[in-house]
């Protein structure tokens, strides 16, 4: 089950997301539901249409329900089927 403990490891397709940070200040404070990831990439769809988010050096908060956790983007910078096994 996924919580806010392991949640990187989890498949984060179908979450809200909102980028807290990023190197594009533009993308800072977007939100919206996550509908696919790649190894270097979220990509969002928002209000605006859908967008791709980079993960390097970014930073993203997920919701889960009530909860929400923080993701630093460089730490899940894998192909989203390889991430069970090398997130720590």
């Amino acid at each position: 089950m996924r919580d806010t403990r392991n949640i990187t490891k989890h498949e984060l397709i179908g979450l809200h997301v909102q980028v807290m940070s990023s190197p594009d200040p533009t993308h800072v404070g977007r939100t919206g539901r996550i509908f696919d990831e790649t190894r270097q990439t979220l990509l969002v769809s928002t209000e605006q249409g859908d967008k791709c988010f980079p993960k390097k050096d970014s930073v993203f908060r997920v919701f889960l329900g009530e909860a929400k956790a923080d993701i630093e983007g460089n730490r899940i910078m894998f192909r989203p089927e390889d991430r069970p096994k090398k997130v720590k």
